[in-house]
């Protein structure tokens, strides 16, 4: 099944959120304190948002994943992503050796808290996080699909952490919403939907009994949505 290059940004922000990453993985070299958007307002932000709606920060807010669908598509060899990025064991992997990492760090900068220059470190922190991650994302990116690095992303198994609590306690009852197929029949497994979709899941083989994909990496980020030829999808 060849994956299809297409338009995955809906909105001004998934057009240019990209600019973003930069800012903060750029221009915090020489600003530290511009890696404090990170953990003030970036990380708050998806995980309040995985709590009443999964993955959804994934595909329609995060700055990487514009720069990802705006820029890379367009350069990427977009090919299948392989299995082992998929797999379990890498994803806890890195996301202990991430969390490992970046708690030590943290720890180090507030063990001197009297320091003056505290908060330049600590927003540093995150700067190199970020650059670091746009290094590797960016490469993978360009030699095999654009979310690639989403696969295993340490944020996006935060968030699908996150959400399955959401759900659990029934904190997004009421918000969590999955894509959607308005009529069964009408499905004609042209394969589109799976062809066009960022994270390359098989939507039309899996809608359970109430028509719900229940995918736990769906980012809903609406590109099969907006590529359905039958227009039978939603995300509610």
């Amino acid at each position: 099944m060849k994956n299809i290059k297409t338009n995955r940004t809906f909105t001004v922000w998934r057009k240019y959120g990209w600019l973003l990453t930069f800012i903060i993985a750029i221009g915090g070299l020489f600003e530290h304190k511009i890696g404090l958007i990170v953990p003030f307002f970036i990380m708050p932000g998806l995980m309040i948002t995985s709590l009443f709606d999964g993955r959804f920060w994934c595909g329609n807010v995060c700055p990487h994943g514009s720069w990802y669908d705006s820029i890379l598509l367009r350069y990427s060899k977009n090919k299948e992503i392989p299995r082992g990025f998929k797999n379990i064991v890498t994803i806890v992997i890195v996301f202990v050796i991430f969390i490992f990492i970046l708690g030590s760090r943290v720890f180090k900068v507030f063990s001197n808290f009297s320091s003056l220059d505290l908060w330049d470190k600590f927003g540093f922190i995150f700067v190199t996080t970020y650059l670091v991650v746009l290094l590797i994302s960016t490469a993978l990116a360009l030699f095999i699909s654009p979310r690639t690095w989403c696969q295993f992303c340490p944020m996006g198994s935060m968030q699908k952490l996150l959400g399955k609590l959401g759900e659990e306690t029934k904190i997004s009852k009421n918000t969590d919403k999955k894509l959607t197929i308005i009529d069964r029949n009408a499905c004609i497994k042209c394969e589109k939907c799976a062809r066009v979709c960022p994270m390359q899941l098989k939507p039309y083989l899996e809608f359970d009994e109430n028509n719900k994909f229940e995918d736990i990496n769906c980012i809903k980020c609406k590109t099969c949505v907006n590529n359905c030829p039958k227009n039978i999808l939603e995300i509610k």
